[in-house]
């Protein structure tokens, strides 16, 4: 059985788009709603300016000083004499004459030229010199340790007896003293650039006194070439009080 209705005159058909649109028109109002503003009017009086009541303002009357002009400077004082100096000196002139040679100049033949070596001073260390100084009667030591440890009993020994021991007390000084020397034994086996530092000047002179009574020594050699020799010798005593 056929409907008798036709299709086209169906009002559900487009209800969806209806609702749709219908929905649209519903925010739009509610938002222009809610965003609508209203002022009040109010009378904004801006005021009217009045020039016949502002005052006249009195502007003194200032007057400028006037300041005299400084005198003028007085007239420069005129020599009574002038006395006129000679500038004209006479000047020696350098003739400087020419060192270029002709040809006909004879040319001297030149020799052979000898240069002499100049021997540096060399300082090395008493620790490592291959050949250490010799010191009066330690010829007869073998070895090169040997005749070190002969050195420095040596010289240990003559300072112990050359020493004044008693300088300390008599310069008011107490306990035990230490007084490092330095110096060298050159390549001829003198010694030479003594330096001591001690805790009274007095020590250091007496110190410096005794190291140079050493006894020359043979000096000692690297390389088989004489060199000099730094030597560090401390020493110490005890002041009896």
């Amino acid at each position: 059985m056929e409907p008798k209705k036709s299709t086209k005159a169906d009002v559900s058909r487009n209800s969806s788009l209806y609702f749709a649109v219908g929905l649209a028109l519903m925010l739009a109002l509610t938002y222009m709603t809610i965003n609508y503003k209203s002022y009040e009017k109010e009378a904004i009086d801006i005021g009217q300016l009045d020039l016949e009541d502002l005052e006249e303002e009195e502007i003194p009357i200032t007057q400028q000083e006037i300041v005299p002009p400084p005198p003028p400077p007085p007239p420069p004082v005129v020599p009574e004499e002038i006395e006129i100096v000679e500038d004209e000196k006479e000047i020696e002139e350098t003739v400087i004459e020419s060192t270029e040679t002709d040809q006909e100049e004879e040319i001297v033949e030149v020799e052979e030229i000898e240069v002499e070596e100049v021997e540096e001073d060399i300082d090395v260390p008493f620790n490592v010199i291959e050949n250490v100084p010799i010191f009066p009667g330690c010829e007869k030591e073998k070895g090169n340790n040997a005749k070190k440890q002969c050195m420095s009993d040596k010289i240990a020994k003559f300072v112990n007896k050359k020493f004044n021991t008693e300088l300390a007390g008599d310069l008011g000084l107490s306990g035990r003293q230490r007084i490092n020397v330095i110096f060298k034994i050159d390549k001829t086996g003198n010694i030479v650039g003594i330096q001591a530092r001690a805790p009274h000047p007095g020590l250091e002179k007496e110190a410096k006194r005794v190291i140079g009574l050493l006894p020359k020594m043979k000096p000692g050699k690297q390389r088989g070439k004489p060199v000099n020799v730094p030597y560090s010798l401390p020493i110490l005593f005890q002041v009896q009080d």
